[in-house]
């Protein structure tokens, strides 16, 4: 029976059972999207990330792609956390993928540093969507590719949010951010994915890579404490430079076997 090796990791996580568990497949060569699509609905898990070690960009070491049960999605941070954590050798590891380009994981402290491009957002109405999520949205931001943004007051209010995951399904797949200032960190959000096939996520590091441009410029400072406050909740460290957001966070492993076809 052909067996696949599996690792389960919790990305962006201070001790095992928080953070945004994800699965990290390193494949000899690519298997066929239905087979990939079919394994991540198995797993269950926000993503599946699988990888290749024969990069299209020479300048990279592995291949990769992320899956949610349902769908390929064109980015995930929690997900190249964790295959960085599995796969890093040396001091850093280079990821090529299709729609992200070449994305960095390397060691910091106790934990790693991952380079996502830094991506802007601009003011929209999103009358429906706000209506979705739910609670007084003070404002709303897109940016071409799936990603809203809806600011709150205060943390308490993105806490009390109960979305109405049936009417933002009907929208597509769409990756949903609900954020403010925090508490006890700089900025706190939630992040939602229901036409993807993830309600809500637990940690999202491609989330912060919108999120930190709009609260630099916001709060006047490049470097921001995060906190994702899903059941399972989050910390991540942002910084902004450039054209390129840093997110630091721990990872730990929780699950090691073979996945068996």
């Amino acid at each position: 029976m052909p067996s696949l090796p599996f690792t389960q990791v919790d990305a962006f996580a201070d001790a095992p059972f928080t953070g945004n568990p994800a699965a990290v497949m390193p494949l000899d060569v690519w298997l066929d999207d239905a087979t990939l699509q079919a394994i991540a609905a198995e797993n269950n898990l926000s993503e599946t990330a699988f990888t290749v070690a024969t990069p299209d960009d020479p300048t990279a070491d592995y291949a990769l792609r992320w899956f949610t049960p349902t769908v390929e999605v064109k980015l995930c941070g929690h997900a190249t956390l964790a295959s960085g954590h599995v796969l890093m050798q040396g001091d850093a590891v280079r990821f090529s993928t299709r729609h992200a380009g070449i994305l960095t994981v390397s060691r910091a402290d106790d934990g790693y540093a991952l380079s996502l491009p830094a991506w802007t957002s601009t003011p929209r109405d999103l009358p429906e969507l706000a209506a979705g999520m739910g609670g007084d949205v003070l404002e709303t931001r897109w940016r071409d590719g799936g990603y809203a943004i809806f600011v709150y007051r205060d943390a308490a209010a993105i806490r009390a949010l109960t979305p109405d995951f049936a009417a933002l399904k009907k929208a597509g797949d769409l990756l949903l951010m609900a954020t403010s200032p925090g508490d006890d960190s700089d900025i706190i959000s939630r992040v939602f994915v229901p036409g993807g096939g993830v309600d809500e996520d637990p940690v999202t590091g491609s989330a912060h890579g919108l999120l930190t441009p709009y609260w630099a410029e916001r709060l006047g400072k490049t470097a921001i404490r995060a906190f994702q406050a899903s059941a399972r909740g989050g910390h991540i460290g942002c910084t902004l430079e450039g054209d390129r957001v840093i997110l630091t966070g721990g990872c730990r492993t929780v699950i090691e076997g073979r996945f068996l076809l």
